[in-house]
């Protein structure tokens, strides 16, 4: 395969550019994923040998670029090791595509990027089956979720949903259960026992879950901190109730 080297790109707007995955292992996860429409490879020779010791660079367009390059067209806090893949971005799924649901992450109007695609990694790692987002109040795809999440936005289905409301209600009539979290809420945590489908619905920090949201959940629980620090970033919040919800069912 030969690199070629193109004219400079245009500095990336994450609101309203292309998007643009960076750093080895967002890239070589997006690469691998067969969904996935991949347009051109930006790499420095040294990134794209790095590259091939994962795997195979195939059926894209490999761009010649430098360190320098990169960070202007991505933002110099962008970590992105040599390496940036044009894509399109990602399929969204439909709540019917999810056949037997059993453990599902439900976003309520969760709109930063970087808590998002955090909360997508710790979806994989706990073995979620999706991740539910509104159409609206919802981030874009961006390197920075793309980042965050470390290769699980190609490995964990994102569901899109018109109204969160409605969805809930299709998943209780489907025999989820649907675990919602609220600082205010009457009972705390606790592990959770037995193999029940489950839903665990997190909401945007400050504002929490919407009344509706709260109305549909059948259960709502608290985190118990002992600290002197009571709330946690929502993306840790996520970790604590996925662990939570499986650490019953371990082994």
């Amino acid at each position: 395969m030969s690199i070629n080297k193109f004219p400079p790109k245009p500095k990336y707007d994450p609101d309203t550019g292309p998007v643009y995955l960076y750093g080895l292992h967002t890239v070589r996860a997006a690469l691998d994923n067969p969904q996935r429409v991949k347009k051109a490879l930006l790499a420095t020779p040294n990134a794209l040998n790095r590259l091939k010791e994962t795997g195979a660079v195939a059926d894209v367009r490999v761009e010649e670029t430098t360190p320098k390059e990169l960070d202007r067209l991505l933002g110099a806090d962008a970590v992105h090791q040599g390496v940036a893949l044009e894509v399109d971005p990602v399929s969204r799924f439909r709540l019917d595509d999810l056949k037997q649901p059993k453990l599902i992450v439900v976003l309520d109007q969760i709109t930063d990027p970087h808590n998002v695609g955090a909360i997508l990694r710790t979806a994989c790692a706990f073995g979620a089956q999706a991740v539910v987002t509104t159409s609206r109040h919802s981030p874009r795809e961006t390197g920075v979720m793309a980042k965050a999440a470390s290769g699980a936005l190609d490995l964990v289905p994102m569901v899109e949903v018109r109204n969160l409301g409605d969805a809930l209600e299709t998943l209780k009539a489907r025999g989820v259960t649907v675990l919602g979290f609220d600082s205010e809420a009457p009972a705390p945590l606790r592990p959770r026992v037995g193999s029940g489908p489950l839903a665990i619905v997190l909401g945007a920090e400050g504002k929490g879950l919407r009344q509706r949201t709260r109305e549909l959940c059948d259960e709502m629980v608290r985190l118990d901190m002992p600290g002197p620090i009571k709330s946690l970033n929502v993306s840790n919040a996520a970790a604590i109730a996925l662990f939570a919800a499986t650490a019953g069912n371990a082994g």
